[in-house]
């Protein structure tokens, strides 16, 4: 049988637009629920327009509708894809990769394979793009479904956030460590771990310091052997071009992408947020 592939991911992989538009990338928005009104990710509302709304309310965030995921599988297989390789968000921070895998069961005439990222961001994003290249370059979907596993564990995501304010409100620290940090002017450098759960990988004071201990994790991983690198930012435009251009300065670096941080991470996250993913290409 020909197989034609779909590779399919979510709003929260914050691949840039004109590279889901190169490769075809299917992305299912997860959605931000205010009082009077949902939006689905990325589609219906930008990172900035949360941001400026933070003041006035904090909205939370859901899962994708099913609805919109089973829309998605009924024109793909209209458009005659056969199988469909679906990389989602950690488990570990999100139900989103469960509730594909419990609806692709309700789905005939179309071979779905669910793949946990254990991580978010161009953690993921990376993941799925260069999924995205492998299939471009016809591989088949068993081959492809392997790569995806082996490519997992190449990933890092490292991050900095500007206040722990939102982190904190959404239940993803504590409020007596939120507020700690706040008064202590704490900046902890994020990572992913392998279960796919946020860890501390570092504190430090200040933001210029939390910057300068990011670059120097970029370094250390570029002391091996190559890598890409994606700087993700959310409202720091200027300290992701500066760090980005830092990095570009090193010989083991292959591609360098930026990207933007996905309004329902940002919901989290806030404005300021700076951070970057390596994989190890070699």
């Amino acid at each position: 049988m020909n197989e034609k592939i779909a590779i399919m991911t979510d709003s929260t992989s914050d691949i840039p637009k004109d590279v889901v538009e190169k490769y075809g990338i299917q992305v299912v928005p997860l959605r931000i629920l205010y009082q009077d009104k949902e939006y689905r990710d990325q589609v219906d509302i930008s990172s900035e327009e949360v941001y400026d709304r933070l003041s006035t309310e904090v909205p939370s965030t859901s899962l994708p509708s099913p609805g919109d995921v089973l829309e998605l599988w009924e024109r793909l297989k209209q458009e005659g894809f056969t199988h469909v390789l679906a990389i989602h968000i950690s488990s570990g921070l999100s139900g989103t990769m469960q509730l594909i895998e419990n609806l692709s069961h309700q789905v005939d005439d179309l071979v779905i394979k669910v793949i946990d990222s254990k991580n978010i961001s161009m953690g993921l994003g990376y993941t799925v793009i260069e999924a995205a290249r492998q299939a471009a370059q016809n591989a088949s979907f068993e081959s492809l479904c392997a790569y995806v596993q082996d490519s997992l564990a190449k990933m890092k995501v490292y991050f900095v956030l500007e206040t722990l304010e939102y982190l904190t409100k959404g239940g993803r620290i504590g409020k007596v460590a939120g507020t700690l940090g706040q008064m202590l002017n704490l900046k902890p450098i994020i990572t992913v771990n392998q279960d796919g759960v946020y860890t501390t990988h570092a504190k430090v004071r200040g933001r210029k310091k939390s910057i300068e201990r990011l670059f120097e994790i970029v370094k250390s991983h570029l002391a091996k052997p190559m890598h890409n690198v994606a700087v993700c930012h959310g409202a720091a435009l200027e300290e992701a071009q500066e760090l980005i251009e830092r990095i570009k300065q090193h010989g083991s670096v292959g591609e360098v992408l930026m990207s933007h941080v996905s309004p329902v991470i940002g919901v989290h996250t806030g404005p300021g947020t700076l951070g970057f993913v390596v994989y190890q290409t070699d």
